[in-house]
């Protein structure tokens, strides 16, 4: 990444080139899905549990960048922007309607 992204559409299919292995995008939804957990039982329950709820997103992103896709989280640069793509990654993945987006990105 060495010009600066302006848009969100190009960040988009950055972000999608930087989850290209299928690995880091289970891992990121494994973390994602811990993260809707910990916010039930947080707001049901209360306490430590708000901890978790970044915790479990963020520690399973970067497990995933970090030893799987040997690249730098886009959460440094980009941190709204990020946020934002992993939620909506996790849930065109969910509903079958990721593949078109990763094609588009050049990811195969």
């Amino acid at each position: 990444m060495a010009e600066k992204i302006t848009s969100y559409a190009a960040f988009w299919l950055f972000y999608l080139r930087e989850h290209a292995k299928m690995e880091t995008r289970r891992l990121h939804y494994i973390g994602t899905t811990l993260t809707f957990v910990f916010l039930v039982i947080a707001l049901v329950r209360g306490g430590w549990w708000w901890a978790l709820v970044p915790l479990a997103g963020y520690g399973f992103a970067w497990i995933a960048h970090f030893t799987v896709e040997k690249n730098r989280p886009a959460t440094f640069t980009y941190p709204l922007w990020s946020l934002v793509s992993d939620y909506r990654m996790y849930f065109l993945a969910m509903t079958g309607r990721l593949t078109p987006h990763l094609r588009a990105a050049g990811v195969s």
